[in-house]
């Protein structure tokens, strides 16, 4: 059981921390966040955190801790999650592992070989970054030509963070990230993960669950959460391209309707949605729960199988 974790995993509005709690509830479990926007302080409603209610059920670890002016790499969240599930297993507990970030849930369960140097190259990301916005993206595309032809040629200078992410690996391991991503594929698994996947067979049902959804926000005063975030100068880097704020900014600014805005939110969720489908049905050894009446039910006899065997 020592590398032991269970995984809730699906797009958006699928009913995931719902799920993970009653999880928690039945195998004594503590929940761990895999969401690359709920990690982030004052972005509350628009993330879909969990309520007050919720964390009192089941103890939450990795939740609104970030502040939105800092850098945060997935290395870093990988770091601080296998202390987080160390902690957890150390006190005979479970590690339930929730959220629909999938590079998150991937790296976590890969280990995907992050170093030291991983967490310290956060400097250098910025300088590049810096650099790109300077000189432009040809740039730094081009500097990638001097190591590393073949990422090069395959990526586009426009798709700058991946670019970056090329010269990061090259310049701490002295690997291109062909190689270094070889080298990971190869390594072991570092957990055994029994993954959930929460995934409502009707695609419609989904999109009026996310409609809803939205519809929510905006009673519970999203509005005034991206005010407040604006005012106090959190409407940056990262956090600020989460979606649900920077879909309603045009209203804010008084640059296009309510209704417009909110119809932009609802299918910019659904897109969203619908690229987190993709890539969780690219994971092996992934059990879907597509009926949300039995979910439950068949969460709980997918654990006892699996988690237990």
């Amino acid at each position: 059981m020592d590398n032991k974790i269970i995984c809730v995993v699906g797009p958006t509005a699928s009913g995931k921390t719902a799920l993970a709690i009653e999880i928690a509830k039945q195998v004594g479990g503590e929940i761990v966040c895999a969401d690359s926007m709920q990690i982030y302080k004052y972005y509350n409603i628009g993330t879909a955190k969990p309520t007050l209610e919720e964390i009192e059920e089941v103890p939450h670890h990795l939740f609104d801790f970030v502040d939105p002016t800092e850098d945060f790499s997935v290395a870093r969240y990988v770091t601080l999650a296998d202390e987080v599930i160390s902690d957890i297993k150390s006190r005979g507990k479970v590690p339930i592992i929730t959220g629909g970030t999938g590079l998150y849930v991937n790296s976590l369960i890969k280990g995907n070989g992050f170093s030291k140097n991983d967490i310290e190259n956060e400097k250098l990301r910025k300088e590049l970054t810096e650099m790109a916005s300077i000189y432009g993206n040809e740039y730094i595309h081009e500097m990638l030509k001097e190591f590393d032809a073949e990422s090069y040629e395959k990526l586009h200078s426009n798709d700058v963070k991946r670019v970056i992410r090329a010269i990061e690996v090259y310049k701490t391991t002295g690997k291109t990230i062909s190689e270094h991503n070889k080298k990971t594929k190869e390594q072991p698994l570092k957990y055994d993960a029994t993954i959930l996947f929460l995934n409502p067979h009707s695609r419609e049902l989904l999109y009026e669950r996310i409609n809803k959804r939205v519809d929510i926000m905006l009673e519970q005063g999203i509005l005034d959460e991206i005010q407040f975030i604006i005012d106090n100068g959190y409407f940056v880097k990262t956090a600020g391209q989460a979606i649900g704020y920077k879909e309603l900014i045009p209203y804010i600014n008084g640059e296009d309707t309510i209704e417009n805005c909110v119809e932009t939110m609802k299918m910019e969720s659904r897109r969203y949605a619908k690229r987190q489908i993709t890539w969780f049905k690219r994971v092996d050894g992934i059990h879907l729960i597509d009926n949300l009446e039995t979910a439950i039910d068949d969460a709980t006899r997918i654990v006892k199988e699996n988690f237990y065997e």
